[in-house]
Order: C-alpha cells, then structure tokens, then sequence
C-alpha cells in the first residue's frame, strides 16, 4: 500500500542513536567547554537519554551547583554548538550513521506521501551539523522539524514540528498523520502526551521490550530493513 493513496503523513526523525551515533563525542564536548564556558571544573554530566539539550544544560548546572540562569544556559547551549562546528573532523571519524537508517530515509522520501522532519533534543545547531556530517540532512526538511532549544519539554516539539511542516507545505498535519521514530521510552513518552503515533526502535540502550512497555505503537529492532520501516509507518 502506497501512502500516496491515503492522507500525507509527517515523519519525524530523532537522532541520536536513531539514525546515528557520535560515539562519545556528546560528552566530551561538555567535558571540554564547561570549565572554559562556566570556570569550574567538569564533574558530571546529567543523563541525556530522550531529553532535550536545554533539559540536560540545566540539570548539569545544578550538578555543579550553579544557578541555571538562563543567560548561563545560553552561554553553554551557544559554547555547544560552536564546539561540535569545530568537531566536524572528528565527528564524521569517530561517529556512523546507523545501519539501514539512510536508506530507510531514501525509501520513506521517495513517497510522495510523506513529509520528513525531525523531532530531537539536540539544539538546532548541532542537529545540522550532525546531519550534515554524515550525508542526511538533504533527506530530511530541517525547517519541518523541533529541536532542543525551542521547549525543554519534549512532547511540546511536536506541535512546534507540526506547525513549521505545514508553514513549508501548506498541508495541514494533525495527530492523526504524525509518525515519531525514535530510541527510547522518552521519545514514545513524547508522542503519547501528544497525541501523535510512535514507532520505536532498538537501535539504542533501550531494548524492544522496553520500547513495547512504553507504549510504542510499532516497534523495530533496527531500520536495516526499509520496507519493514515503510510499513510500520503505514501501520502505526
């Protein structure tokens, strides 16, 4: 069955561990630019799984017991980007796009059904680079999509990528034909408080069973297989 035949549907991306992985760089990155951007030493990072950068800044921040002022997370977030920017080399030698993931996003594009975005905790800025150093941001439409730094709270980007799909289609997307992919119980988490489909998949920490517990309207192990992925759109 060809999505053509049925109402467009938005497709929404994350990234991290969804369609690549840096392999360590996220944290060394802040292991490199805290003591510099803030002045005190480095000591621990806040778990990062399914959360939003802004979330993860400023639980850092209290780890370290500074005030998460938001000139200070400003600072940071900006200090992230700039340091990933600077990372490119290193980034695309230490880092993989995720089997099947490029070309499940060739298969899902060439629908003229469906729309790709992203929804991702990254901030904006390090979300392109990442996409951009490994080959697939010209697969998905980054103007159509919700990032880390536009709410804290992930289940709110999905309206904020709902409403910039449809200012680039004109096409108005609801709940009802958004699809989220992503890793983690946080991602399905997300799309449940909102109101919108979910396919997980289990090519990160979390396993299918985790993936299935959430609540996930599909589940995947991986997306090494494109026509699987087509059809858990179709389904989900």
């Amino acid at each position: 069955m060809s999505l053509s035949s049925v109402p467009r549907v938005l497709v929404l991306f994350d990234v991290d561990h969804t369609l690549i992985e840096t392999r360590g760089v996220g944290r060394e990155m802040y292991e490199r630019i805290f003591p510099v951007v803030i002045g005190v030493p480095f000591r621990k990072l806040a778990a990062v799984s399914g959360r939003t950068e802004l979330d993860i800044i400023r639980e850092t921040l209290e780890l370290h017991g500074i005030d998460p002022t938001g000139e200070a997370v400003s600072r940071l977030a900006a200090s992230l980007v700039k340091g990933y920017e600077a990372a490119r080399d290193e980034l695309a030698e230490r880092g993989r796009v995720l089997p099947g993931a490029r070309e499940s996003l060739e298969r899902l594009g060439a629908d003229d059904g469906i729309y790709l975005g992203v929804l991702t905790g990254n901030l904006r800025g390090v979300a392109r680079i990442k996409l951009e150093v490994f080959g697939l941001d010209g697969y998905l439409d980054l103007e159509a999509s919700a990032y880390g730094d536009d709410d804290p709270q992930r289940s709110e980007l999905v309206a904020i990528a709902q409403r910039r799909a449809t200012e680039q289609t004109s096409v108005v997307f609801d709940d009802r034909c958004t699809v989220l992919i992503g890793d983690t119980p946080k991602d399905v988490e997300a799309a449940l408080t909102a109101g919108v489909r979910v396919i997980g998949v289990a090519s990160g920490k979390s396993s299918m069973d985790d993936l299935r517990a959430a609540g996930a309207t599909q589940v995947l192990a991986d997306l090494v297989d494109p026509v699987a992925v087509v059809r858990a759109v179709v389904e989900a």
